[in-house]
């Protein structure tokens, strides 16, 4: 097991545990306690876990998750305007992935009139779909996180896997340069992860509170995705930060089109080292 996998693994039992010692750890992973200690040290610094005498416990601010209806109304015109430029970005024919979340949401809200094919883990968002004559609407089923809304797990991953689409769009807790995307539930990550693996082209949509931020578990890197999609309050001194490793920024400040005539084009897949 490699030691990103086995630090991953320690975060799954803890998120499960809340708090557990080092030998546990290392009787359970099969490795030695200096290895588990150095592995609490690498999770420590990067604000996950806060180290006990003998020991690790839950950091509980990366692991907090508002609830959906916390969420639904917070940013909400920033959301109505990443949904907006998502839309944009959806053309004739095409299959998409719309992860769940209050942003997905709003780009259900702004589809165009086209025909499309959207896989969604999100009931609400298939509520909104389901009397689009014009969409062939995959629900993939799953356990459902009351917090968030979203079918996640095994069955969904499953499904999710059976496809290969064109866009997805992906939201997230956090998004950081240094630590990709994140999110505080690992099960929901790995539910995210099956989502890009099967999608030429990646669309993060995230509002510009996220940025910065920690949460508990990553399931990307800023490599892995095609575009950033956010809002027009993101300083544009971070906007330069990601466009300089060839990762776009879209928001209304810079419009689609500017993009397009670049070098650079949204649908190029990057491949960055963090």
């Amino acid at each position: 097991m490699f030691g990103e996998e086995r630090r991953m693994k320690i975060a799954e039992l803890l998120s499960k545990d809340k708090s557990m010692t080092v030998s546990e750890l290392s009787e359970i992973l099969g490795v030695s306690e200096s290895t588990i200690r150095r592995d609490l040290r690498m999770l420590e610094l990067d604000g996950f876990i806060q180290r006990t005498h003998g020991g690790a416990i839950l950091n509980t601010h990366t692991h907090y998750e508002p609830s959906f209806v916390e969420k639904e109304d917070y940013e909400l015109p920033s959301k109505m305007k990443i949904g907006k430029i998502a839309a944009s970005l959806i053309e004739e024919g095409d299959s998409i992935i719309l992860d769940a979340g209050t942003t997905t949401l709003m780009i259900a809200k702004s589809l165009p009139d086209i025909h499309l094919t959207v896989v969604t883990n999100s009931p609400l968002i298939a509520i909104e779909l389901s009397s689009y004559h014009n969409i062939e609407l995959i629900v993939t089923g799953g356990i459902e996180r009351l917090n968030t809304k979203a079918l996640v797990g095994p069955i969904a991953e499953m499904v999710i896997r059976n496809f290969k689409v064109d866009k997805a769009f992906i939201g997230a807790n956090a998004v950081s340069y240094e630590n990709g995307l994140m999110t505080p539930d690992i099960i929901e990550a790995n539910t995210k992860k099956a989502m890009i693996d099967v999608s030429n082209e990646v669309y993060a949509v995230v509002d510009h509170t996220k940025f910065g931020k920690k949460s508990f578990v990553k399931f990307a890197d800023i490599g892995d995705i095609t575009a950033i999609i956010t809002d027009d309050e993101l300083d544009y001194e971070i906007v330069k930060k990601y466009e300089q490793v060839n990762v776009d920024v879209l928001n209304f400040g810079k419009d689609v089109a500017d993009d397009n005539d670049s070098d650079h084009k949204p649908g190029d897949r990057q491949n960055i080292d963090n």
